[in-house]
């Protein structure tokens, strides 16, 4: 049982001491992550719910799942849903560790719309726990200028275990 005990604190402290990387984050995106973002403040659940009820603009950067290449002529394939804080623009794909222009161009418009065009307004960017998605998106906003930027690693995980209302379902809008 001490063994166990002891393996679970390293592990924890080991997830505590991932390095803030120079560049984006590639695979695998499902990983610890930085207890820091230069530029950014780093929130938990508790922030994240008091951000939100001060009507802080919240954006989930997951990705959206597609139609799998290669299914047979008329298989019906149906997009799963997604769940989201309730309030937040989903710029899916926004997190990637290389972004394609479209996806550029979304998080730009998403920013510029949540913000207002203010860069110094305050935004909360979140996906999953434990994912580099939100990480990634925080730091090109940051990048871009933004001051107000909340990066919330705990997700939509933390933001249920801090007590947070129900989660939504999420649509592709382009905003």
């Amino acid at each position: 049982m001490r063994m166990i005990l002891l393996a679970l604190a390293l592990a924890g402290s080991a997830a505590a001491q991932v390095p803030e990387p120079d560049t984006y984050r590639g695979e695998p995106y499902r990983a610890p992550v930085p207890a820091t973002l230069r530029g950014a403040s780093v929130i938990d659940g508790a922030e994240a719910i008091r951000l939100h009820e001060a009507g802080v603009p919240f954006l989930d950067v997951l990705p959206r799942k597609t139609r799998p290449e290669g299914l047979p002529e008329g298989t019906v394939w149906r997009e799963p849903v997604h769940e989201t804080i309730p309030g937040a623009v989903w710029l899916w794909d926004t997190g990637y560790e290389a972004l394609a222009p479209a996806e550029q161009a979304r998080l730009e418009r998403g920013l510029e719309q949540a913000t207002n065009g203010d860069r110094n307004a305050p935004v909360v960017i979140f996906c999953r726990s434990d994912c580099w998605m939100s990480w990634n998106a925080a730091r090109r906003a940051v990048s871009l200028g933004y001051a107000g930027v909340h990066w919330f690693p705990d997700g939509v995980e933390g933001w249920q275990a801090a007590g947070g209302a129900a989660l939504v379902r999420a649509t592709p809008d382009d905003p």
